[in-house]
């Protein structure tokens, strides 16, 4: 059974299990190890996992964080567990912030069993940030935050590699929280700012009640268009018109038109650029790889240059494929994948493409 496989068997079992599961130590038991687990770390060695961790805190001595996942010796993720009833809202993870300043640990857990709440030290070295860079809801799971769940797995887990992506996904979730939020109930400062775009008067408070309707309907109509534009695409997407599904030692070509109108990046595909870079960051600097977004595909370079293409996610239809390039002479083939994770799988070929550029770091 692969990971997302086993992630989806243990959330499908939340909703049997909870009515019984009244205490802390429950929710533990019958959700948390079996996550931790799942991630590829033994609870039961406790070079790896030591359960009721205890880092003395100046005055604050035998205080103990529920469990702590080591590597090479030193803890890394602390985890705190709450009843699976616990509100996260209102629980504050003292221990976390306490134990995150006076230990090796990058990574800070927050769990019910059900929401997991991710921290790190964005905001300040050494200590840990008020607010996750990633939380996931395991009775409404979403594949692209499996995908970076992965991450944390024992074979993959790198702190390095982590850090730049913990960035992003903190910022891109705030953003996103906030857009939710103005296009439900617009604010003043929001208003305003559509309004002294288009209106010349003055903005009375007759003109701002006016423009709060118009900015949430004028926003509520482009996303609902920008969904249909997607839609209209993937319906009318025909692959074979310009490239071809398997090379057989010919090169793909592209002749599609492009244009900005209709593209959209999705998460998946912001996902699988982090993924290259990753494979690549051994090979060259990070800072070299860039993702240019069309409409058939989302294109991953080198030194953001057209001729320099590293490799194609092709994500916008049921069937994704990873076009990778098999030669010098930049002849390639789409290959199926059925989960982004697969993308390691063409690590070689990744690394080829980058050095037939002739570039290294």
């Amino acid at each position: 059974m692969d990971f997302i496989d086993q992630i989806k068997e243990l959330a499908a079992r939340i909703p049997k299990l909870r009515e019984n599961i009244k205490t802390e130590e429950a929710t533990k038991n019958a959700l948390v190890m079996p996550l931790i687990n799942i991630l590829g770390y033994n609870v039961f060695d406790p070079t790896e996992v030591i359960p009721e961790y205890t880092a003395d805190f100046g005055t604050k001595k035998g205080e103990k964080v529920d469990y702590a996942i080591f590597k090479d010796g030193n803890p890394v993720i602390l985890i705190e567990c709450k009843n699976i009833d616990a509100d996260l809202d209102r629980v504050h993870a003292s221990q976390l912030f306490r134990y995150f300043s006076v230990t090796e640990a990058k990574i800070g857990i927050l769990t019910n069993g059900i929401i997991y709440r991710f921290y790190t030290d964005l905001d300040s070295p050494n200590k840990m940030d008020d607010k996750s860079f990633l939380e996931i809801n395991f009775l409404d799971i979403k594949e692209p935050l499996i995908n970076e769940l992965k991450r944390f797995r024992k074979e993959s887990f790198d702190i390095d590699d982590l850090a730049p992506v913990a960035c992003e996904l903190k910022y891109t979730r705030e953003i996103k929280q906030i857009l939710s939020k103005e296009t439900n109930l617009p604010s003043e400062d929001f208003v305003k700012f559509f309004a002294k775009q288009v209106h010349s008067g003055p903005l009375t408070q007759n003109v701002r009640e006016k423009f709060t309707v118009i900015t949430k309907n004028a926003l509520s109509q482009f996303i609902n268009e920008k969904i249909n534009e997607r839609l209209k695409f993937a319906m009318s997407e025909n692959p074979s018109d310009s490239i071809i599904e398997k090379t057989d030692g010919q090169e793909i070509t592209d002749t599609t038109e492009e244009s900005n109108d209709g593209i959209v990046t999705t998460e998946e595909e912001i996902e699988g650029y982090h993924i290259v870079k990753s494979i690549l960051r051994a090979t060259i600097d990070p800072k070299r790889i860039s993702m240019r977004d069309k409409k058939r595909y989302c294109g991953i370079l080198l030194d953001d240059n057209n001729r320099k293409p590293i490799c194609r996610l092709h994500f916008n239809t049921k069937q994704k494929y990873l076009e990778v390039f098999i030669d010098e002479n930049r002849k390639a083939e789409k290959n199926p994948i059925t989960e982004l994770n697969e993308i390691y799988d063409y690590s070689d070929q990744l690394v080829n493409t980058v050095n037939n550029y002739g570039m290294s770091k």
